[in-house]
């Protein structure tokens, strides 16, 4: 039996869960709107070690694509958009992350930043109509995390938080 590391998990699943609560079927807010025929293309909010791993992920993923990528650092956009053949009109800075709306080739944004930035990130991808996940903890605040949900609502957009479950007994039977 081989043994279970959580960077392994990570690369042979990629974002499937995130996938799956994405999806019509089992998502968070019935308005949201994502074809079940075409792979989930995925912009990375934050390019820290973390994003690394998910990156890892979904390279093997069947379901997602990583599309684009959001950093306030130059030179990380320069390596990421060679390493996972980003078009340049999906590179995206905090500046400019509004833009976003209009691209087409995005349908979620996935929220790596630190905690506190969380908040900003999220209010923005669900006004740009972008499909969202945020890692935990979702906000600083209980009143932040009802104004995130309340955007998405208002936009029609999922909202997931990334969060392993590593003893719930549906992520139990996945490992196993």
């Amino acid at each position: 039996m081989s043994s279970f590391t959580r960077r392994g998990f990570l690369q042979k699943l990629g974002l499937g869960t995130a996938f799956t609560l994405a999806y019509p079927s089992i998502q968070i807010h019935k308005r949201a709107r994502i074809n079940p025929g075409k792979k989930l293309h995925i912009v990375l909010c934050g390019l820290g070690r973390y994003a690394g791993l998910v990156a890892i992920g979904l390279k093997s993923c069947r379901h997602c694509r990583l599309t684009g990528i959001v950093t306030g650092t130059p030179a990380k956009a320069a390596a990421w958009q060679k390493e996972y053949a980003i078009p340049e009109m999906n590179i995206y800075n905090y500046q400019n992350f509004d833009k976003i709306i209009h691209n087409k080739d995005i349908d979620l944004v996935y929220v790596t930043l630190p905690n506190a930035l969380h908040k900003e990130m999220v209010l923005r991808a669900a006004a740009a109509g972008k499909q969202v996940i945020v890692e935990k903890p979702m906000a600083l605040t209980a009143s932040d995390c009802r104004e995130m949900i309340t955007a998405c609502e208002k936009a029609g957009v999922a909202l997931a938080v990334g969060y392993r479950l590593h003893f719930d007994p549906y992520h139990i039977e996945i490992k196993r």
